[in-house]
């Protein structure tokens, strides 16, 4: 299962960066791609994507949030959808970490692939999931310094 994992250290308090993260109406902010988040509810969001070639692209999550860990999971819903051609599951957990005066924050994908992608794309998979990670830490730095 392909596990990719990005770490930076931010100059803002813990509890800032928690209060971004956990409301998913802040997503279009810092996380690539996403142009609008739909149907949030206390467990549960839908990220509206722009793909590639402009379309829209719909994935739905569940969430669990830990504060006392400072702990995010969210888990896309890849059955019978677009993605369930690549995806049989896809696990992303951001842990915030007091550093000093400011946060460190860990991001972890983990992919499970399907069918053929299982034995020929982890590698690129891995690499675009790193790139991904590294543009949502990003875009995390750009509002809270």
């Amino acid at each position: 299962m392909p596990t990719t994992e990005r770490s930076r250290t931010l100059q803002a308090p813990a509890g800032e960066v928690w209060a971004l993260i956990v409301d998913p109406a802040h997503l279009p902010r810092w996380w690539p791609r996403v142009t609008r988040v739909e149907a949030v509810e206390r467990d549960a969001f839908t990220q509206v994507l722009a793909s590639r070639a402009g379309r829209s692209v719909r994935a739905d999550f569940r969430v669990r949030a830990d504060e006392p860990t400072l702990t995010l999971h969210w888990e896309q819903l890849v059955d019978d959808t677009p993605f369930a051609r690549v995806l049989a599951s896809a696990h992303t957990q951001l842990r915030l970490e007091a550093a000093g005066r400011g946060t460190t924050v860990t991001i972890e994908l983990r992919q499970k692939l399907r069918g053929v992608f299982a034995n020929l794309g982890s590698s690129r998979v891995r690499r675009a999931a790193g790139k991904t990670l590294e543009e949502a830490l990003d875009g995390l730095e750009r509002i809270v310094g």
